[in-house]
């Protein structure tokens, strides 16, 4: 194959170049008893024309051509499914628990130069002081992210060994995965 397109190349190459031979070859060809299928291939040549503009015409005139471009339909024309859902959901999650942790450590080693009261027994009396429902939602809010990150990282995990791929799986795990990081964060919650 590559030796054929190789050939058909420099066949291109040989008849396209303005010679005494492609000439007189090129009469012997189109003698009207030559079909048409084997005379002489000719690369076609287009001109195009181009107007000098200024870099703000052109920026303006690459930003109208923007605001005619379709949009990609993105998120608005796909049904929801578990699977993408909870990817977001376990990014979202790792990111907000790996931020408050930073935000924490940060807030706890500059406490003292502030003047901040962070030590745990502080932290204990003020939470000490909240209504019931106030520490199980604050608790909650805790640890459902933590919950939902662990066990979908074993479920991440499950999959980087080959098992539960297929598309029943997935959608069983991840509802799997919703409802006992719920279950494990109420249990949390509750002590």
């Amino acid at each position: 194959m590559l030796a054929q397109r190789g050939l058909q190349q420099s066949m291109r190459r040989f008849t396209s170049s303005p010679s005494a031979v492609n000439r007189h070859a090129a009469l012997l060809l189109t003698s009207s008893t030559t079909p048409p299928s084997i005379l002489p291939y000719r690369t076609p040549i287009r001109t195009a024309s181009t107007t000098k503009t200024t870099p703000e015409a052109a920026t303006s005139l690459l930003a109208t051509q923007r605001l005619h471009r379709p949009v990609a339909p993105h998120l608005t024309i796909y049904r929801p499914q578990v699977t993408w859902t909870l990817s977001a959901l376990n990014r979202i999650t790792g990111s907000l628990l790996s931020g408050g942790f930073y935000l924490f450590g940060a807030a706890y080693l500059v406490a003292p130069l502030v003047g901040w009261h962070l030590e745990s027994a502080s932290m204990a009396a003020a939470v000490a002081g909240w209504p019931v429902v106030v520490k199980v939602l604050a608790k909650f809010t805790i640890a459902w992210p933590f919950a939902f990150h662990s066990f979908n990282g074993v479920r991440h995990l499950v999959w980087d060994m080959g098992r539960q791929f297929s598309n029943l799986a997935v959608q069983r795990t991840g509802w799997a995965v919703v409802g006992v990081s719920t279950v494990a964060s109420l249990v949390l919650a509750m002590m």
